[in-house]
């Protein structure tokens, strides 16, 4: 299934999914308003909402519709540092022995088709294309070889990152989650319609129709399983709760001349077989 969590008719958060060009509003078949809700339930709520997609026949355009990132309130969102080999070089870092994990907060991140805001204390707005894993089942210090049971599906992030602020110290947090500078999405995909763990998916980035990022999720250098179970050895993992799985090269701060996100650009993070993430970038006010 292709989950979109969206605004519907009267302002209020509702789940469809897709199918082609057009919607099934699940919500309004009596299953749960938000994808939160509905991994919480676990197994037995993706069963419910796949059999009132079977028996649904009435649809709605996708055309207009108002996005919300597919999880609306995840517990927690690690995100992966210099977790491709090509990147940390750039970067000039190591290839790191165990990955490197950070927090992004809900209120840095966008909807697809929402705006990115550059922040007007610096203009060194970076893009990164990543792969997200949405975990649906809890665990605690889960197996590798039982880590991808706890993913339920998969979506696309833009973290989008100010580098002087990352860069000043070595903890990121604060240059990688200023409001609204990364976005979320489009939709959900369960793991089953993927390849086990991602794996083998061509990523990229291209910002005003140029590509600047493009490689293959197999070029991770850990994968998805591994952060599932390393990240699962410090806390509890909750349904809902996100992996952003990090970038490959091709980041404006390593290419020469740099180049920086501004006012009027449109950037889409694609994944193949997942979609494409869009938004365009405004300067704060």
């Amino acid at each position: 299934m292709r989950l979109i969590a969206y605004l519907n008719e009267q302002g209020r958060p509702a789940l469809g999914a897709r199918i082609g060009e057009e919607l099934v509003e699940l919500t309004a078949l009596g299953l749960p308003a938000t994808l939160d809700e509905l991994l919480r339930q676990g197994e037995p709520g993706l069963m419910a909402a796949r059999e009132a997609l079977a028996r649904a026949t009435a649809r709605r355009p996708l055309a207009g519709l108002k996005y919300l990132p597919p999880v609306l309130d995840p517990a927690k969102a690690f995100a992966i540092g210099l977790n491709y080999t090509d990147h940390a070089a750039e970067s000039n870092f190591e290839p790191p022995k165990y990955p490197v994990v950070f927090q992004r907060y809900v209120s840095s991140w966008v909807a697809h088709e929402q705006a990115l805001v550059r922040p007007k204390v610096s203009t060194q707005f970076d893009y990164e294309a990543e792969l997200v894993a949405v975990i649906g089942k809890a665990g605690r210090y889960i197996a590798k070889k039982d880590a991808l049971e706890h993913v339920a599906g998969y979506s696309l992030f833009n973290d989008g990152s100010i580098r002087d602020y990352q860069l000043r110290t070595n903890q990121w947090t604060l240059g990688k989650n200023f409001d609204a500078t990364g976005s979320f999405g489009p939709e959900f995909v369960t793991a089953d319609e993927l390849p086990a763990g991602a794996t083998g998916l061509q990523l990229s980035c291209r910002l005003n129709g140029q590509t600047l990022q493009n490689a293959n999720t197999r070029d991770m250098i850990f994968d998805v399983a591994t952060l599932v179970s390393v990240c699962s050895e410090a806390m509890a993992l909750q349904p809902g709760d996100i992996i952003i799985t990090g970038t490959p090269s091709g980041v404006g701060m390593a290419r020469k001349p740099q180049v920086w996100m501004k006012a009027g650009d449109v950037c889409e993070i694609e994944v193949e077989g997942i979609g494409v993430l869009r938004n365009p970038i405004i300067d704060e006010a």
